[in-house]
């Protein structure tokens, strides 16, 4: 979902610029740096609060406006990327069932799909809280294709990540699309190799077999 569908990356530091201009000091890539540490989610407001805090400039309402702010510019500027809509009305009309494996959390993942008016295309929304183990464990996948009545061999993982996403499908046996346009990482190991890399994700199509194209 993030980074395949939309810059949810892009978006989060946009948010985090804006919230260290709401308080006036500090460093937007400094802030966005204390979501990736791994002391909290990914999308835990607590990272906002250790960041005013380690500032010296923590107040309950200060954190509280920060808060909102960051959630509001992050939803805010949410928008699929270029075809995904057209694409994914495409394999929905092929018949191709489709689910969304992620994880954020149920809460944020439907937000966020329901604000780029992508969820309807998807039969089933599989979060870690859902499937109680987040990526690149493989849960989350086994329950959405259970979900689907899918096969892994008659199925494709699409994702961002070689590490979260193609690993875990190329394991359990799928085929496997590498968004690699929304790959935000620094690197990424060479030693996993995706069947398909996109340059962009309306090139999925041309990777399948749809009757009339």
């Amino acid at each position: 979902m993030d980074n395949t569908l939309f810059d949810f990356v892009g978006a989060k530091r946009e948010a985090c610029r804006c919230v260290v201009d709401c308080i006036g000091t500090g460093d937007p890539e400094a802030l966005f740096s204390q979501f990736l540490r791994g002391v909290h989610g990914f999308e835990d407001y607590e990272n906002i609060r250790d960041y005013l805090v380690d500032l010296g400039v923590y107040e309950e309402r200060t954190f509280e406006v920060c808060c909102r702010t960051y959630e509001d510019v992050k939803l805010g500027l949410v928008e699929p990327y270029p075809r995904v809509e057209e694409t994914l009305r495409c394999l929905r009309d092929a018949g191709i069932s489709l689910a969304v494996v992620t994880d954020a959390e149920s809460f944020h993942a439907r937000r966020r799909l329901e604000k780029t008016g992508l969820i309807d295309y998807f039969e089933t929304v599989v979060t870690p809280d859902i499937s109680g183990r987040r990526k690149p464990e493989p849960d989350s996948l086994v329950y959405a294709l259970r979900r689907l009545d899918a096969a892994p061999a008659r199925a494709m993982m699409v994702g961002d990540s070689l590490v979260r996403d193609i690993a875990p499908g190329r394991r359990l046996g799928m085929v496997t699309a590498f968004a690699a346009y929304g790959d935000w990482r620094d690197s990424s190991p060479a030693e996993i190799e995706a069947d398909i890399v996109l340059a962009e994700f309306a090139e999925l199509t041309a990777h399948l077999n749809i009757p009339g194209r």
